[in-house]
């Protein structure tokens, strides 16, 4: 190495293809392989859907099976298209997973600024009950939360549907890790600035939160597009059941029909697949948010 290098602060022994870009090594080649076989064998459920759900109804329960059908056939979908209510079924779902997705965000965002941000008598105690609520499982509070449904009147509703997933702890806790880590003289100079405090958050606080407000967001649409349980319960009448337990009562209709059911299985998936694929990078950003502070 020249006195030019030394001088940049590099030691002299340093070569330069150390400093370049890691080389390739056997191992890695085992790794990869191994990664690549747990992808493949991940995959293999959603390919033997979307297999069986193009295959002719008589054929799907054929052995040995076919892996690559040779005559793909449309017959499946075109039978669960023909169904009257599966449109409403998914309108439901739309409904349901975009209004308790936004409200959710406008309710975690406020609590985990305040949590965060603000300084108040038992705060902290407050936030960490209120998060410990997450180790309680859901099917603890699936009948007080019938009860008190039932008390109101929102059985059967989209209220009912809607109102229990507007507050939740995981998002809450979500917020308030990643509001901790922005920097305190921002709010100071919006309060210098004559800002309200509805005002710094809006116009400071949210634009700043984009990452934790995307990751959350997509979370809870594909929660709520993929709950089953709750909507099975507070509805009662085929138009108002969401497209999981729709589709689940084609199972009751038509029992055998496996092709038709993977049809259904496939057309749920679609929405979710393509949030994913949209947004993938910000489920990455998911497992670090909040996870440093400074």
């Amino acid at each position: 190495m020249s006195a030019s290098s030394s001088s940049l602060g590099v030691p002299a022994r340093v070569s330069t293809r150390a400093l370049g870009a890691r080389r390739f090594r056997p191992g890695d080649a085992v790794a990869l392989s191994v990664v690549t076989l747990l992808a493949i064998t991940s995959l293999m459920p959603l390919y033997w859907m979307v297999i069986t759900a193009i295959q002719e109804p008589t054929l799907v329960v054929k052995l040995p099976p076919e892996w690559l059908p040779k005559n793909p056939s449309m017959a499946n979908f075109a039978e669960l298209l023909s169904r009257p209510l599966l449109g409403r079924w998914t309108l439901n779902s739309i409904v349901v997973a975009v209004t308790v997705t936004a409200a959710q965000l406008f309710v975690a965002a406020l609590a985990g600024y305040a949590f965060a941000k603000k300084d108040f008598a038992g705060r902290n105690l407050l936030f960490w009950l209120y998060v410990g609520s997450m180790m309680i499982p859901g099917q603890v509070t699936l009948i007080p939360r019938y009860i008190l449904m039932s008390k109101v009147g929102f059985i059967n509703t989209y209220y009912g549907l809607i109102l229990p997933s507007i507050s939740a702890p995981f998002g809450v806790f979500l917020m308030k890790q990643f509001m901790q880590t922005l920097p305190g003289e921002i709010i100071d100079a919006g309060r210098i600035d004559g800002a309200s405090e509805f005002g710094i958050f809006r116009l400071l606080v949210a634009p700043l939160a984009k990452p934790a407000l995307a990751v959350l967001g997509i979370f809870t649409f594909v929660g709520e597009w993929n709950d089953f349980l709750w909507p099975l319960v507070i509805t009662n009448s085929s138009e108002m059941r969401t497209l999981q337990v729709g589709l689940a009562m084609l199972q009751e209709e038509v029992p055998m029909a496996f092709g038709l059911l993977m049809a259904g299985a496939t057309y749920a998936a679609i929405p979710i697949t393509v949030v994913f694929l949209m947004f993938q990078r910000y489920f990455l950003k998911g497992l670090t948010v909040g996870a440093l502070k400074g």
